[in-house]
């Protein structure tokens, strides 16, 4: 297939029309281990990306036929695969809606490669591995509330959250926390191992996701609760 080099052991897809930038992601990440598949149109990327089995897919917003916004929506329906958006584009707005969209990170395309490198780490730091070590983890309780880390499975009561590897380590760390606040640096710093600087919103864009699916009311949450000009708690529900 298009894209796959010799001895990498992660699978990536990149889903951008710049064959040139392609390439170069291609030729520095497969000698630190990633295997790169490439497609360079939306809908050929969007069918991939399905199909595929991928540690993360890095994907272009700006796309002639079916832009990146478009292809995330499509592949949330089907998987939650970290994504990292690259973008031309500088405004916050452009980010804020690739977040809601549920991006996990978002990534301006002046990237340095050790930056691209970190991001990606980040945003796959906590995939599931295939370690039978993984299988002694205790769930994470909350009331009704039950995260399995070694899963990567959230449920609330009966039913299965679908969230995105941002939104479950986000989850996991305030109930670590157990009532205690983060602040937005801290819980930044934890889930995407970044400074807090140019995304000074997106910890608030994905603390809302997750109210919202967790059915939790902002003005009255019971389980993320806002500590205003600090940051996030885990609400004051029966914890063990």
């Amino acid at each position: 297939m298009e894209g796959r080099s010799g001895s990498g052991d992660r699978p990536l897809l990149v889903i951008d029309d710049d064959r040139k930038l392609c390439a170069l992601i291609r030729d520095y990440l497969s000698p630190l281990g990633w295997t790169v598949e490439m497609r360079h149109t939306g809908p050929e990327g969007l069918e991939e990306a399905k199909s595929g089995d991928y540690d993360a897919v890095i994907l272009d917003v700006m796309m002639p036929g079916m832009d990146g916004f478009e292809v995330l929506r499509e592949l949330r329906k089907h998987s939650n695969v970290p994504v990292l958006m690259l973008t031309a584009m500088g405004e916050e707005a452009d980010r804020i809606v690739g977040l809601e969209m549920g991006a996990d990170d978002y990534l301006p395309k002046t990237f340095s490669s050790r930056e691209l490198l970190a991001r990606l780490r980040a945003v796959t730091r906590r995939a599931v591995l295939e370690d039978p070590a993984a299988e002694e983890q205790v769930d994470l309780v909350a009331g009704d509330l039950r995260l399995n880390e070694s899963t990567h499975v959230a449920t609330l009561g009966d039913d299965v959250l679908e969230l995105t590897a941002l939104e479950f380590a986000i989850l996991a760390t305030l109930m670590k926390a157990k009532g205690r606040v983060k602040t937005r640096e801290s819980l930044l710093e934890d889930v995407s191992e970044r400074r807090f600087d140019v995304f000074d919103r997106s910890i608030d864009v994905h603390i809302s996701q997750l109210r919202r699916k967790l059915g939790d009311d902002a003005r009255h949450p019971r389980y993320i609760v806002t500590v205003r000009g600090v940051g996030y708690k885990l609400g004051d529900v029966e914890r063990s």
